[in-house]
This record gives structure tokens, C-alpha cells and sequence, in this order.
């Protein structure tokens, strides 16, 4: 039998009678949608990053969007983006009728390189573009390097829009993620770190301009109640349901990131001597949303074959950079290229990573890991 490559069902077990509990307050009350578990996990949320707001949503990609919609991005605006990354954060810039303008990232991250965002800007400006914002993404749960990310922000006066849709619960020096830059996304899709059993996404930010709008854009730009409509907004609540197992989930999520730590370090002890493993920079922690290692590009397809064989789920993200993507070929990239994001889309391989992996199914991974790759 196959391993699980995240075990939803190990999670589900542990909290089953708090959530069928929740699921039959939110059937006995009736209020499916915007009820009140919705208003509490919002509260719950804030309190848990630190932020003064945070606003609910269907999905993280309407979370991306929200915010842009929020600060009147438009076409003629350029919104700087990774090219290594999932495609729904740059395709909310497209949405809008804006410009995305890929920019790379660092070897040792994953994450947005200040330099290429600053190339990027170069970029954006010979195209007659105006620079108005930038979303560095948090991938695989480790926060980017927002000491050298913010100052350029801030001298070109760019908005910053953190999609921390991996990294819900990570910290960055003394700030938790949603405390960070001018609005933080997150999905809570049921793979993540926090995760519900179907769509949902939130915002965290400090502004109190931006969660105002916020509030209108997500049903349908209404204005003092749902038939005045001052906006032209989206449907883009979250339902009451998803909220009452997230509260759930939320209550044991701190436990849950220690978890995913100690097998992170786990994997790091049994792997570093054979192959290039994931760190963490000082000052930062990861939620390791993925568990990512390199493998040369001529090797990869024959280790994902060979752990297949062996019932070890694998996955590859990313495998295409958005900036070949066929969607976004068309979109700018910085002036020197994205070199290290194509690099890494060949070698890049996540093994199953949750926090419910049990020390026995681990080492029995890393022992058919070092095998293929002839360790």
C-alpha cells in the first residue's frame, strides 16, 4: 500500500469528535454562510499572527486578489512577482488587466532575490509599466528575506503583498507571518499547514482603508447592506462549515508545526550526506508546508520511478516556471533572467511531508531515498 504523501485522515482522527461537534453546531444554528464560526476564527486568526485585521475568503487566489482589487491595481500597473511559484499568484495580476513581471529567486530558499526584483523594476519601467506592487511568496513554508526585500520595496514605493499560502504560522525574526509588509494572503486549501476540507483563504493586514474594501469586494461590492452595490466585487465568502473545522484546526496547530520541525530535522539528518536538503535561515522558522531536496535534473524522473516502486509518494513543485509557462510567455521577465528558478523546476523533489509520519515510516523513506540515489 502506497504511504500517504500528506495524511489528512491521521489529522482527522486525532481531533474527530471536537469536529463532528463543530460541523453539528454550525447544522443546528443554520447559518451556512458568514455564521458566526466565521467572525471567531477571523478573531482567532488575528490573535494568532498578530495583526489588527483579518478577513475570511473563498480561496487563496481571491485572498491574491482581494487585496490587489483593494488597492486599485490596474492595466498600465506592474506587479512583481517569482517566477517559481504556483500560477494563481501571478494570474490575479492578469486578472486585473495588469502586468506580472517575473523575477527570480535564491538558491538557498526558493525565495524572491532582492537583486532580480530589483531588475525587474528596470524592466517594468523601459516597457512604460508603473511599478505599483510585489508579491514575494513564502514557498514551502519559510518566509522570504524581507530585510532585503522591504527597502527596495519602499525606495521604489511599491505595496508588498506577502502570499504566505505555504507559511500560515511561520515567524520571520520577531514577527509571525501576517505581521509582515502591507497585507499577508493565505489559502487554507486542505494540504496546507492549516488546511480545511475544501476552499478557503484569508488576508491578514494592519490598514484599515484596505479591509474595508476588502469587506465590500468579497459580496459582490455591496455598500451598506448586500442591494447597494458600490463596487464591483466577487463572491468570495467563506462558508460557515469550513470555518468551524478550521477552528478545530487551528487549536492544535502550534503542537502541529513542532511536529513538522522535528521531522523536517529528521529527514535533514539522514539525508544531508547524500543530497542537497532544504535549511532555514537564522532568525527564521518554516512550517514546511513540503519537505523539497534537489536531485540533478538527469536523475529525477528514475528516483521518483524507483520510490513508486516502493509505495513512496513524490511531487514536483514546481516543474514549469511561469515565466514558460504557455499562459504567461507573453509576460515581461528582469532584465537578467530567471536562471535560477528554471534550474530549479529540473531538480526540485518534495517527499511526504506531515506532521503525523511516524519515525518508523520516515526512516524506511530515507533509507529508499539514499538507496536510489546510490547512497
Amino acid at each position: 500500500m502506497a504511504l500517504a504523501f500528506i495524511d489528512l485522515k491521521a489529522q482527522q482522527r486525532s481531533i474527530e469528535a471536537a469536529l463532528q461537534q463543530a460541523i453539528g453546531r454550525v447544522l443546528a444554528h443554520g447559518a451556512y454562510i458568514m455564521g458566526p464560526e466565521v467572525a471567531e476564527l477571523e478573531s482567532q486568526l488575528a490573535a494568532f499572527c498578530g495583526c489588527k485585521h483579518v478577513l475570511s475568503c473563498s480561496n487563496g487566489t481571491d485572498a491574491l486578489a482581494l487585496v490587489l482589487r483593494g488597492w486599485g491595481i490596474g492595466p498600465g500597473d506592474a506587479v512583481l512577482v517569482p517566477a517559481f511559484t504556483f500560477a494563481a499568484t501571478a494570474e490575479v495580476v492578469a486578472w486585473l488587466g495588469a502586468t506580472p513581471v517575473f523575477v527570480d529567486v535564491e538558491e538557498h530558499d526558493f525565495n524572491m532575490a532582492a537583486g532580480s526584483l530589483r531588475d525587474g523594476i528596470d524592466t517594468a519601467r523601459k516597457l512604460g509599466l508603473t511599478p505599483r506592487a510585489v508579491i514575494p511568496v513564502d514557498l514551502f513554508g519559510q518566509p522570504a528575506d524581507y530585510d532585503a526585500l522591504l527597502p527596495v520595496a519602499t525606495e521604489v514605493g511599491l505595496k508588498v503583498l506577502c502570499d504566505s499560502a505555504q507559511a500560515c504560522g511561520a515567524r520571520y525574526k520577531s514577527r509571525r507571518v501576517g505581521e509582515i509588509g502591507d497585507a499577508t494572503s493565505t489559502s487554507f486549501f486542505p494540504a496546507k499547514p492549516l488546511g480545511c476540507y475544501g476552499d478557503g483563504g484569508a488576508v491578514f493586514t494592519d490598514d484599515d482603508a484596505l479591509i474595508e474594501a476588502m469587506r465590500s469586494l468579497r459580496v459582490h461590492g455591496q455598500g451598506s447592506d448586500k442591494y447597494e452595490n458600490v463596487r464591483i466585487g466577487i463572491n468570495g465568502r467563506l462558508d460557515t462549515i469550513q470555518a468551524a473545522v478550521l477552528l478545530q484546526k487551528l487549536a492544535i496547530f502550534p503542537a502541529e508545526i513542532e511536529a513538522r520541525e522535528r521531522i523536517a530535522q529528521r529527514y535533514n539528518a539522514g539525508l544531508s550526506n547524500i543530497v542537497s536538503v532544504p535549511r532555514v535561515a537564522e532568525g527564521r522558522t518554516s512550517v514546511w508546508a513540503q519537505y523539497t531536496i534537489r536531485v540533478a535534473a538527469n536523475a529525477r524522473q528514475r528516483v521518483i520511478a524507483e520510490l513508486k516502486a516502493k509505495g513512496i509518494p513524490t511531487a514536483v513543485y514546481y516543474p514549469i516556471p511561469l515565466n514558460r509557462q504557455p499562459a504567461y510567455a507573453g509576460y515581461p521577465s528582469a532584465s537578467r533572467g530567471v536562471p535560477v528558478s528554471e534550474r530549479l523546476s529540473g531538480e526540485v523533489l518534495s517527499l511526504p511531508m506531515h506532521p503525523y509520519l511516524d519515525p518508523d515510516t520516515q526512516d524506511f523513506i530515507v533509507a529508499e531515498v539514499r538507496r536510489a540515489l546510490g547512497g
